[in-house]
């Protein structure tokens, strides 16, 4: 099973540019963040780590090139994909985006199958995103560990024998700590899109999980999901 899911940071003062791409990126799978200025920005880029930025140039606060500037000047996003958002076709503006770090530019307006396309195009380039898929998954979280290469969870040294659908439900959770998995996402992560299920099955599984792991590892978020809250 694939559990990891490119995250994206789409910059946008204009709510409704937001709107389009955001929408587009979800509907397709995407991990979706969203600001409307440089600074808002930069935190999230610090807080989410994502795969892709799609950065418009022309903002209020702090504009694109900025942004740009300062997050090339750290360690941690010397290899993230930063994608220039702009309406002007002035060369001294490509010039300038393309100085300090931007990796390539989408031109408003825009098709979403053609967005998507460029998108799919730009995250092959990521080393980042391509070691993500490629390295063997140990997630640990705790005083459990879980090896999806060896198909095997352990808590404190103890084997723990889960069936696959728990164990690719962990193995989700897992993934990221803290984050708020909804029904829907595991029921795609996990079932696939083909496939139906109740919310009644995911429940299900949750307290089979919380029998053998304990209860205090699975929150439950109320009317959204669950997320793996570490002790």
């Amino acid at each position: 099973m694939s559990i990891y899911t490119p995250r994206i940071l789409i910059v946008d003062d204009e709510e409704d540019i937001l709107e389009f791409i955001s929408y587009n990126l979800r509907k397709n799978d995407y991990e979706v963040f969203t600001a409307s200025n440089g600074k808002d920005a930069l935190k999230l880029a610090h807080r989410e780590r994502p795969d892709l930025i799609i950065l418009d140039i022309m903002m209020p606060e702090m504009d694109g090139i900025e942004v740009c500037k300062r997050l090339r000047n750290e360690e941690q996003f010397q290899e993230t994909i930063i994608a220039f958002l702009t309406a002007r076709h002035e060369d001294f503006v490509h010039t300038n985006a393309l100085d300090v770090g931007g990796d390539d530019f989408i031109t408003k307006p825009i098709k979403p199958s053609v967005l998507l396309s460029r998108i799919r195009a730009l995250l092959r380039r990521s080393t980042h995103l391509k070691a993500q898929r490629e390295k063997p998954v140990v997630l640990k979280a705790d005083d459990l560990t879980l090896d999806e290469g060896q198909f095997m969870v352990t808590q404190d040294g103890r084997q723990i024998e889960l069936p696959r659908k728990e164990f690719q439900i962990l193995a989700l959770l897992m993934s990221q700590p803290g984050h708020v998995f909804s029904r829907k996402k595991i029921f795609r992560e996990v079932w696939g899109s083909d496939v139906i299920v109740g919310n009644r099955t995911i429940d299900v599984h949750i307290r089979k999980l919380r029998e053998k792991i304990g209860d205090s590892y699975i929150k439950t978020v109320k009317g959204v999901g669950y997320k793996l809250d570490p002790k």
